[in-house]
């Protein structure tokens, strides 16, 4: 898999996550699903589910962006694999692989919420745009700050989220984006809900930040 620069950059993006993309992304050479398609029809995977896994890897498929800050990075690349579920719970699909030996897998859940699963399924963000706005916004956050404070467990519930206001382009679910008046505030929940292990849950909190940091020329009306 030869990697080479993400010359088209998905729409439906902020201007950050599109600079960060353009910037920090590459693309690889990926196999198409439909290589597969008879295989799976043949498992009783549903057209439909095929067809958004086709639909994923068109738009997102061979993209590699620099590693999260939890999660063990994230997915090494985009790469649509694996549908489960059944008509009653939906149907979701493998993100990607890991980059390393983490016990759950990205997925894409029935309703596009990009995800973990491992004892149960935790949507993170409710897209994999939003999940691209938080790195984006983590890579922004963590060159602007003055000072990064990591909270963990328990004392994340100590933090006073009540001054702050959401930042909605990373559209979260069980993660979180905070903005405050010279500060930003990450809340990471995802393992602590998929694992049952409230301890994992974790806050990055980026202080020291102007205007710029806060914001790199992202209105609310932008999102």
């Amino acid at each position: 898999m030869k990697p080479h620069p993400s010359s088209k950059v998905p729409d439906g993006l902020t201007r950050r996550a599109r600079s960060f993309v353009t910037e920090h992304g590459v693309k690889i050479d990926t196999k198409s699903i439909e290589e597969h398609r008879d295989w799976w029809l043949e498992r009783n995977i549903p057209t439909a589910v095929i067809d958004r896994m086709a639909a994923y890897q068109q738009r997102w498929g061979g993209l590699v962006l620099p590693p999260a800050p939890k999660y063990d990075g994230g997915p090494k690349y985009f790469h649509p694999d694996a549908p489960e579920g059944s008509p009653a719970e939906g149907w979701s699909f493998e993100a990607g692989d890991q980059r390393t030996a983490v016990p759950y897998s990205f997925m894409i859940g029935p309703n596009g919420e990009f995800g973990i699963h491992s004892h149960q399924w935790t949507p993170l963000h409710a897209t994999v745009e939003g999940w691209v706005e938080s790195l984006a916004l983590a890579y922004h956050a963590s060159m602007w700050a003055k000072q990064i404070t990591k909270v963990t467990g328990n004392d994340v519930d100590s933090i006073p989220l009540g001054a702050y206001e959401p930042v909605r382009e990373v559209k979260g679910l069980a993660d979180t984006w905070w903005r405050g008046a010279d500060s930003l505030v990450a809340v990471y929940s995802g393992e602590a809900d998929s694992l049952s292990f409230p301890a994992a849950r974790t806050a990055l909190i980026y202080s020291g930040l102007d205007e710029w940091g806060l914001r790199g020329e992202v209105e609310d009306t932008d999102t």
